[in-house]
Order: C-alpha cells, then structure tokens, then sequence
C-alpha cells in the first residue's frame, strides 16, 4: 500500500427508489417525495435518516497521498451518473490498492456504496478480495482486506478511536477544531439534501472535500500518536498539505487555510 486515500460521500434522498417502492402518485414533486419518506421514517424511528440503500450518491470526495503528491478531488454531479462515480471510486482501488481511510466509513459511506454499486452493475473485484482471488499477491489479503472490521487497508478512523463501542464515538468537526485543524466550513450533512434541491452542487462538492482534509489531518495525528511519524515528520507532513493547499485558487481553499491557525499542535 504506497499511497493513501482519505475519502468522504456525500448523499440524497433516492427519490426514484422512493417512489417505485411505494407507488406515489406522480403529481407528487421531488420534495415532496422526499418528506413523504422522512415522515416514515420518524414515525418508525423518531429520526429523519433514510436507510442507506435509500440513500442516493451525489459526490466522492478524495483526498490522495501518494509518494510525490497530495491531491484532492471529487466525483460528482453533474460530470457523473451516480453509478459512474461509484465506479471511478472503484476503479482507483482496483488500479492502486491504496490504503482507504474513512470517518465513519464502515458505519455509512461504504455499505452506501455497496448497495448503490449492486443497483448500477458496478463491478469492484480488487476490493472485495478476501484472500482467494487471481491476484499475484491476493493470499496477503486474507490477513489484511478492504472488508474486515479490524484490518488497516480500510481504516475507519472514528470506528477505532472508540474502540468499536459506538458510545465512544466523537464527530469529526469537533475532533479537529480540537486539534487546532478548520473543521467543518459552510454547511454540515444535515443541509446536503436543501443544498441539492437549490442547485448548489458545487458548494455540496466543496464541504465534501474540506472534510477528507479533515479527516486526512486527524489521520496524521494518529500517525503521529501510534508511532508512525515521529515528531518532525508528523510536522513536515502537516506542512506539505497546508502547503499543497496553498497552491489552490478555489475559495473553499482559501477560507480553509484562513480557518486553520499557524503553528498547530507545535504551539500547543
């Protein structure tokens, strides 16, 4: 695993599943639709969250460290279907067997990208290798797969720090304020659905990515706590994302960096 990959989705309501499952009347407009579902679902469970089948792909977010480079980039609507982003997704796996890295990712973003994927035909044998594929090194992933809970070629950051007890879990925006990194900027997963329905993919693609950084960032700190970096590296590392950052034009960039204070960890 040479490289890393920090990656985030962001999802809507699947308003075509919805109605086909519960043959609304077609009258019905999209919102419409929609709240039909979150009223279900709160009468069931006092909770607006649909079931992650339900859940409809709109932007992957990533965030790639590889041995020259830090990038970050999206697939998203409207340059992608949604079977075609889940795809892409895949199809880096497949062609680099990176380390992937999530908050929350086994709990959310990868069963959503299991049963979306089924509904599209995608097609990802490299990352649900277990150990008896045709690969030249598939026997490795019988120790160490994309699939098992307590294995690092997917690291769910939030699922370890707690110790698998879902009591112990912090939300991501906190833990990085804490660490002295930005945070959530602009919008938060509660506003995607509003955000959607007003036309404001961009501003939907821009929070996604802001929190692979986050996630990447916190990602380093662990480095750094478990012995991986020591002290100058973690340092260096830190360095070499503000710095890649830097060189982004994009606004979200730009308050990004303005978000996040000098100095670090090394002030503290």
């Amino acid at each position: 695993m040479a490289s890393t990959l920090v990656f985030d989705i962001e999802t809507i309501p699947d308003v075509a599943g919805i109605r086909a499952l519960h043959g609304l009347p077609a009258e019905l407009d999209d919102e419409e639709v929609a709240e039909f579902a979150f009223q279900q679902r709160r009468a069931a469970n006092g909770t607006d969250f649909l079931p992650h089948h339900l859940q409809r792909v709109v932007t992957i977010s990533c965030a790639l460290r590889d041995v020259n480079h830090f990038r970050v980039f999206s697939l998203s609507e409207p340059d992608c279907t949604e079977g075609e982003l889940i795809q892409r997704f895949f199809d880096g796996v497949e062609k680099f067997t990176p380390q992937i890295v999530s908050w929350n990712g086994g709990g959310f973003d990868l069963p959503v990208l299991h049963y979306r994927g089924m509904l599209h035909g995608v097609t990802a044998p490299r990352y649900w290798d277990l150990g008896d594929g045709d690969y030249n090194d598939s026997r490795d992933f019988k120790w160490n797969n994309y699939i098992g809970r307590y294995h690092t070629r997917h690291l769910d950051l939030m699922d370890l720090l707690a110790l698998y007890q879902p009591r112990a879990n912090a939300p991501l925006d906190d833990l990085a304020k804490l660490m002295g990194f930005p945070g959530k900027l602009g919008m938060d997963g509660s506003a995607v659905w509003k955000g959607y329905c007003e036309g404001r993919i961009g501003e939907i693609r821009d929070y996604c990515e802001t929190d692979v950084v986050n996630t990447y960032l916190v990602f380093l700190r662990f480095q750094l706590m478990r012995g991986v970096f020591d002290r100058a590296h973690y340092d260096a590392e830190v360095a070499f994302v503000r710095e890649s950052l830097g060189r982004l034009e994009a606004t979200h960039w730009q308050r990004f960096l303005e978000a996040w204070p000098e100095g670090g960890l090394s002030s503290k």
